[in-house]
């Protein structure tokens, strides 16, 4: 029992207008993702491709071969541009219809005109210098975390490969090049079925990229900062008590560090609050290369951010924020032209403790942040049960009920 090609190619006809539709349709629900509108047209102008192709024996072929493969390329052409601007890529007006421009000039000449194989060869590495392309595209903005690429990147590949074989498979095939017998070989028949089997696979991949890079943003945002870009006070609280529990296994000494930025109410009433952004952005950005990938750093809200750094030792913690106040005070020293000179108190909370939870840490480093401030600013300060002590003290004759808080982290600094 043989496979109609013509039931093949009005199926494919369907249903790539079909997803064609259906891609648009989720891309007018969400505009921000273009890459669905380009790839929604690259299934529709597939369809117009099959339509002149079913037209051969009828239409001249001038139109159902070298127009039909023109379109066809230029359809594979937009999918490759979908996948750049998905990677927020520019699309390239020249390349994307160069396949078709090459394909109608060389149809032209006589060598390409009057042989069948070379015809085959040049549509065949057309079409898969753009699906490859395609799969390189994916294949580069794999640092997103997206996994959705991968079974992207695996079918462009593969198909482009059975493209690029079809010529050397072909001589091993039946195959008639002449009148309407072309229909009836086994190659296009198997490159047909691959045809649709690949656009129905393709075009939901496609979609669950989309979708899963929306949701992914969806999530990013909640968690990150928008006026720094470093995770946000509930990410860092997120992040750090994970980390913590996965340090409980095997015990390393860690720092904590609260790092304030030094009168910046002045600097906001004196320069305005577009210089004050900056130098948060501008702090956010020395602090963030002081640190390892192992190390957790957010912003807790205002001028005040945290640090989490692990397996590291009092003097490497010191090191750390020293180079992170120095350079700070460097970057600060002249900010959109105007001279600014902003500064940075820290406070840091050693310990080698597993069981010592954030919180704790962070009320130790609150206390030496807190001396650091009482001191001058524009300092480092380690916290001390002494410290600790201190401030209980302080906080007994204020309020005994305050009190009671106060003698909880007196006890996990201790620890």
């Amino acid at each position: 029992m043989s496979l109609d090609v013509n039931t093949l190619f009005l199926v494919t006809i369907y249903v790539e207008v079909i997803l064609g539709l259906l891609l648009l349709f989720v891309w007018v629900q969400n505009t921000t993702v273009t890459a669905v509108a380009w790839w929604g047209f690259a299934h529709l102008l597939r369809a117009v491709s099959v339509v002149l192709f079913g037209l051969h024996g009828s239409v001249p072929d001038v139109v159902s071969i070298d127009v039909a493969n023109a379109v066809l390329f230029t359809a594979f052409a937009l999918t490759w541009t979908g996948a750049r601007v998905f990677d927020q890529l520019r699309p390239q007006p020249i390349l994307l219809f160069a396949g078709a421009a090459l394909w109608l000039v060389v149809c032209r000449t006589p060598l390409v005109a009057d042989s069948f194989n070379v015809r085959i060869l040049i549509s065949s590495a057309i079409i898969t210098a753009y699906t490859w392309a395609t799969a390189y595209e994916f294949w580069r903005g794999r640092s997103e975390p997206l996994v959705s690429r991968w079974p992207a990147i695996f079918m462009l590949f593969a198909h482009g490969s059975l493209y690029l074989l079809r010529t050397p498979f072909g001589a091993m095939l039946p195959w008639s090049p002449t009148g309407n017998d072309v229909f009836e070989s086994v190659w296009l028949t198997v490159l047909s079925f691959d045809a649709l089997l690949f656009t129905i696979a393709i075009a939901f991949i496609l979609l669950a990229m989309a979708k899963e890079r929306t949701e992914h943003r969806h999530k990013t945002a909640a968690l990150i900062d928008p006026l720094t870009g470093v995770p946000n006070r509930r990410a860092f609280l997120q992040d750090g008590e994970a980390q913590l529990r996965r340090q409980a296994i095997n015990p390393r000494p860690l720092a904590v560090m609260l790092l304030d930025l030094d009168n910046f109410k002045s600097i906001n009433d004196r320069f305005g609050h577009a210089a004050g952004d900056r130098v948060l952005q501008l702090f956010a950005e020395v602090s963030s290369r002081s640190m390892r990938r192992m190390d957790v750093f957010g912003r807790l809200g205002g001028e005040e951010f945290a640090a989490l750094l692990f397996d590291v030792t009092r003097d490497r913690a010191l090191a750390v924020a020293e180079e992170i106040r120095v350079n700070f005070a460097a970057a600060s020293s002249e900010v959109d032209g105007r001279r600014v000179v902003a500064t940075v108190s820290i406070g840091i909370a050693i310990s080698h403790d597993a069981g010592l939870d954030l919180a704790a840490l962070l009320a130790q480093a609150d206390h030496a942040l807190y001396r650091a401030k009482d001191n001058g600013r524009n300092r480092i300060e380690i916290g001390s049960i002494e410290l600790v002590l201190e401030r209980i003290k302080r906080v007994t004759d204020e309020s005994p009920l305050a009190a009671l808080g106060a003698k909880a982290a007196a006890k996990s600094a201790a620890a």
